[in-house]
C-alpha cells in the first residue's frame, strides 16, 4: 500500500456470507445501541438475544431461500476492485458494522502501515443515526482502542448530489428498458426507522423525501413519465411505530398496477432487496393484489457510474471543504 494515498473506507451494516454468519450479524445488529436504543449494555444484550432466538429461524429460512448467503459482500468487493482501478490518488477499502471486516481489523491494519489520512465514506446515501451513525461510532471506538488518531474526513451524506441521482436515474432508465414508464407505479422502497427518531429531529425522514424529489425531475427530464412516483417504508420490526406507509401497503394501494420498485436507502442489494422486495413482496404483489408487472430496480452494486460518482463526491467535498465535524462522542 502506498503510504501517500488517502485511503477511503466505504461504510455499511455487513451481512452473512454463510449459515454460520447468520447468528453473528443478528446478535450484533440487535446490540447495536442504535437499532435497541437500551444504554445499559448488559439488558440490551439479554433482549438482543432473545429477540434473535425467535426470529433466527425465518431468517435462515429466508437466507435459504437467496442461497445461503447475502450479496452486499461480493458486491462490495467488486465495487472496492473497481474504485481502486478507476482512481489512482486513493487506495479503497470497507468496513462492514455487524460482519467482518470490521473496524478493529481494518484500521489495525491501516495504522501498521502508517496511515493517517482516511475519509469514512457511508454507502447509505440519507443520514440517519440508526445507520450511519452508529457505523460511524464503530469506528471510532476502534480508533479509541486502537489509540489511533489519523486525520479522519467524513462522508456522511449524499442524496442530493447530482453525480449520484444520475447513476440512479441511468440504472432505472436501463431496468425499465422498452417497456412504457406511463404505464408504471414507480415505488422507492426505504428501509424504515422507528418513528422515535423522526421525532427527535433524525433527518432521515424528511432526506428521503428530497431525495424522491429531486429524482421526480430528473426522471422526467430524462423522458421517464411514470404514472405516479411515491415513497414507502419495509422492514419494520416489532411493535413500536415505524415510518410510514409501509411498502406492502403501498403495493396493496395500486391494486392491479404495473410497479417498478426501487429500493432508496440501499446502494447495495442485500437480502431486504432480493429477498423481502424481490421473493415477498412479489408474491404477495401477484397472488394477493393482482399486481400485472412486478419489477424490481437492483442497487447500484459495482455499477460504474456509481463507482465514479463517489470518487466525484470525494473530490468535490475536498475542493469546497465540506468535510463533517462529527461528534465524536462513543456511547
Amino acid at each position: 500500500m502506498s503510504r501517500t494515498k488517502e485511503t477511503t473506507i466505504l461504510l455499511n451494516m455487513g451481512g452473512p456470507r454463510n449459515f454460520d454468519e447468520i447468528n453473528t450479524f443478528l446478535v450484533n445488529m440487535f446490540n447495536d445501541y442504535y437499532i435497541l436504543n437500551i444504554k445499559n449494555s448488559f439488558i440490551r444484550g439479554m433482549i438482543a438475544k432473545k429477540i434473535v432466538n425467535k426470529i433466527r429461524p425465518d431468517v435462515i429460512r429466508h437466507y435459504e431461500a437467496i442461497g445461503g448467503k447475502s450479496p452486499i459482500n461480493e458486491y462490495t468487493e467488486k465495487l472496492i476492485n473497481k474504485l481502486n482501478e478507476l482512481d489512482s490518488s486513493r487506495d479503497y477499502k470497507y468496513i462492514m458494522n455487524y460482519t467482518p471486516p470490521y473496524s478493529y481489523d481494518v484500521l489495525k491494519e491501516l495504522k501498521e502501515n502508517n496511515i493517517y489520512n482516511i475519509t469514512l465514506f457511508s454507502m447509505y446515501p440519507q443520514y440517519s443515526e440508526v445507520t450511519v451513525k452508529s457505523s460511524l461510532e464503530s469506528v471510532y471506538k476502534a480508533m479509541k482502542k486502537l489509540k489511533y488518531n489519523p486525520k479522519v474526513n467524513i462522508i456522511d451524506r449524499y442524496y442530493d448530489n447530482e453525480y449520484y441521482n444520475d447513476s440512479i436515474v441511468q440504472l432505472i432508465k436501463n431496468t425499465i428498458a422498452d417497456k412504457n414508464a406511463e404505464e408504471y407505479i414507480l415505488i422507492f422502497s426505504a428501509h424504515s426507522i422507528p418513528k422515535m427518531y423522526a421525532d427527535k429531529g433524525d433527518p432521515y425522514e424528511h432526506e428521503c423525501n428530497y431525495n424522491v424529489q429531486i429524482l421526480r425531475e430528473k426522471l422526467h427530464n430524462a423522458g421517464l413519465n411514470f404514472k405516479d412516483i411515491v415513497i414507502s417504508y419495509q422492514s419494520k420490526i416489532g411493535k413500536i411505530e415505524w415510518l410510514e406507509p409501509s411498502t406492502i401497503d403501498t403495493i396493496k394501494k395500486y391494486n392491479s398496477e404495473k410497479l417498478i420498485i426501487y429500493p432508496l436507502a440501499f446502494t447495495v442489494d442485500n437480502s431486504e432487496t432480493i429477498y423481502e422486495i424481490d421473493i415477498e413482496y412479489r408474491e404477495e404483489s401477484i397472488n394477493k393484489y393482482n399486481i400485472k408487472d412486478f419489477i424490481l430496480c437492483p442497487c447500484l452494486n459495482d455499477n460504474i457510474n456509481f463507482a465514479q460518482s463517489i470518487i466525484e463526491i470525494q473530490n468535490i467535498h475536498q475542493k469546497q471543504n465540506l468535510n463533517m465535524h462529527y461528534n465524536r462522542k462513543i456511547v
